[in-house]
């Protein structure tokens, strides 16, 4: 059974989005923030100023392997796990991969960046985060999801998921 792999900037859905698509697909979902931290024992914030990004990725690069090596999971990846190759080719090679993608004047309305190490309450390097990668999130997506958080456009887009997996998996 394929995997879902939801990417896209931080703070754009991926986990709302996972835990909708968990409780209708009845499939566990994976958030590989939450595995760093359990491997780890450390918050995502403590490993950026313990190890910097590059230790950071480093362990990111361990879990995106872990949740690709299995099946029938949905992963909510980490907003940087595009950055590194050797990330998405694990991911991709067992799953339908979803940009969610919501630009930052939108993630600003209704998200706290303090917690996120890689902005931290700054407005403009998200939107320069969102600058970078966007190309690479939708180099490596099967599918786009534009979501501007609104509840009833959000079921919208979750059955248009739905359905780009049912005909996968049918494939």
């Amino acid at each position: 059974m394929k995997n879902l792999v939801l990417i896209g900037l931080s703070g754009c859905g991926k986990t709302t989005i996972g835990k909708r698509l968990s409780r209708r697909l009845h499939m566990t979902l994976l958030d590989t923030d939450v595995m760093i931290e359990q491997k780890t024992g450390c918050t995502i914030p403590d490993i950026f100023a313990a190890q910097g990004e590059k230790g950071f990725r480093d362990i990111e690069s361990v879990c995106a392997r872990e949740a690709a090596a299995l099946n029938g999971v949905i992963i909510s990846t980490g907003g940087g796990m595009v950055l590194r190759e050797e990330n998405m080719k694990a991911l991709s090679r067992n799953s339908l991969i979803i940009f969610i993608d919501r630009h930052p004047s939108h993630i600003l309305r209704s998200t706290s960046l303090g917690d996120r190490p890689l902005v931290q309450n700054d407005r403009d390097r998200l939107f320069r985060l969102y600058t970078e990668r966007l190309a690479i999130y939708r180099r490596h997506a099967d599918v786009v999801i534009p979501n501007q958080g609104r509840p009833r456009t959000l079921k919208k887009r979750l059955l248009q998921i739905l359905h780009h997996y049912r005909r996968l998996s049918t494939r």
